[in-house]
């Protein structure tokens, strides 16, 4: 099917669909930051309610097929948000990609066709809550209920969830509130197994408390230092404490590196700024795909073992994936082995070829992922150069026109995608072997989550001025 054609098909269906789709309407007027973080609140307390709410009917399924996209997703097993976002963040990549590979052609400068995009994801978004609900219902929970209607509830609950959902974030970025619920879903969630890491009170297995800080204190009161700085079985740690302390001070500190190309605006006189070529060019997105592609396959082949190869005495099989049979959700070999990460220290000395392994994979891919994603999300050389053009504003010494400006941005933006993915693919890897809390994918998102949600206040103040450079100066 042609491209254009594939174009006007969306249309179509957006056109005759459109009336019938609930939406959250738009503020009349902008609202107040004050309310708009209340909103924010509110939205959360919600999202955090439904995470403590266990889904009617359902039992504890043997292993958790989604535990490598749980901080990603935002999710909790066995809840109303055991799918979190993932139908959400599915859809909305699935668009962005066939945007930006220009299967789907859109232009964004118009409101309409903007708005047909939206829409069209919200439809796409849909499709994936009715299509995921289903299959990890059925898959998930249905071997282990007798009753097919108490079956049909579960599968129900799933659809009700995401669709609240999904309403919750399109309450945030219609206006009444900052940002994106998808960001702020994540960043709620990586921040409470930080603090539950710090201070829970709960018992762990070797007879202390999970949260670190109680734990010391235990250990002072007890006269026995000796364990507090490391722990076995994954269990918060001084070291786990310093290296989470660690991660953060570098990731704050490469957000702040860049390249800053001088800007002068065309429409205004004598109004000078500079486009930021950030170090992390590319943000999490590469680290987000590479963590999904990671569960996907984890995902399928947990399965494929359960129904092909439970003893693991399949040879062809044994070379994909081998799972512990008591506990079928650790790899204990074939290549699924090798890209799922040895968590704790503990357990990377006992096999430093699969933690060594695990940290090149996760280097490699987030580098294909952060190159793919430059061209397919519009943020190439050509794209960037466009988007200068649109702001109204040119570089000082270059015609303004296209190639001269791209030409220049191409000596940057390569560069600093691979050094940028390099980089998070480094911390992500690591992060995750050496057992930062929160995870090292988790830590990454929620640090760029606050820095993007400071970015936007910057962006609110500079929109007063010029509403163009303003977006344009907020954009990744």
């Amino acid at each position: 099917m042609a491209e254009g054609t594939v174009t006007a098909v969306i249309r179509k269906v957006v056109f005759k669909a459109e009336p019938y789709l609930p939406q959250v309407p738009k503020p009349k007027k902008k609202i107040p930051l004050s309310t708009r973080l209340l909103w924010c609140g509110v939205a959360l307390l919600i999202y955090m309610v439904m995470g403590q709410t266990p889904l009617f009917g359902a039992t504890t399924p043997e292993f958790d097929f989604l535990a490598f996209a749980r901080v990603i997703f935002a999710s909790q097993q066995g809840t109303l948000v055991e799918l979190g976002i993932g139908p959400i963040v599915t859809a909305g990549l699935l668009m962005q990609l066939l945007r930006g590979s220009d299967i789907l052609k859109f232009d964004f400068k118009k409101p309409e066709e903007r708005g047909i995009f939206q829409t069209a994801t919200k439809l796409v978004t849909y499709v994936v809550i009715v299509a995921e609900s289903i299959v990890y219902g059925v898959a998930v929970y249905g071997p282990g209920v007798a009753d097919p209607n108490i079956l049909y509830i579960m599968v129900g609950q799933l659809m009700a969830a995401s669709i609240i959902i999904m309403f919750l974030d399109e309450l945030i970025q219609k206006g009444w509130g900052l940002g994106s619920g998808i960001s702020l879903f994540i960043m709620a969630g990586v921040a409470q197994q930080i603090l539950w890491s710090l201070f829970s009170p709960l018992p762990a297995g070797d007879g202390g408390t999970i949260g670190i800080l109680p734990y010391i204190g235990q250990s002072i009161m007890a006269g026995d230092l000796s364990n507090v700085f490391f722990r076995s079985n994954q269990l918060p740690s001084i070291f786990g404490l310093c290296l989470t302390a660690g991660v953060l001070l570098i990731l704050v500190f490469t957000q702040g590196m860049k390249i800053e190309i001088p800007i002068v605006s065309t429409k205004y006189r004598g109004f000078s700024a500079v486009y930021p070529i950030k170090m992390m060019y590319v943000s999490n997105i590469p680290v987000i795909l590479a963590s999904a592609l990671t569960a996907n396959a984890v995902f399928i082949f947990q399965m494929l073992w359960a129904n092909m190869n439970p003893r693991n005495n399949n040879f062809f099989m044994n070379f994909i994936a081998q799972f512990d049979p008591t506990s079928p959700s650790s790899p204990i070999g074939g290549l699924i082995y090798y890209i799922t990460p040895p968590r704790g220290l503990d357990v990377a000395i006992l096999d430093p070829g699969r933690a060594v392994g695990y940290v090149l994979f996760m280097i490699g891919i987030v580098i294909v992922f952060g190159r793919l994603w430059v061209e397919l999300g519009g943020l190439s050389p050509k794209s960037a150069a466009q988007n200068l053009l649109d702001a109204d504003v040119q570089i000082p010494g270059f015609r303004r026109s296209n190639k001269p400006v791209e030409a220049l941005l191409n000596k940057y933006i390569p560069s600093v995608t691979i050094i940028g993915s390099t980089i998070l693919g480094l911390l992500a890897g690591v992060s995750d072997v050496l057992g930062v809390f929160g995870s090292g994918i988790g830590i990454l998102l929620m640090v760029d989550i606050l820095i993007n949600y400071y970015t936007q206040l910057v962006r609110e103040q500079v929109e007063v001025v010029m509403p163009r450079l303003g977006a344009l100066l907020g954009r990744k």
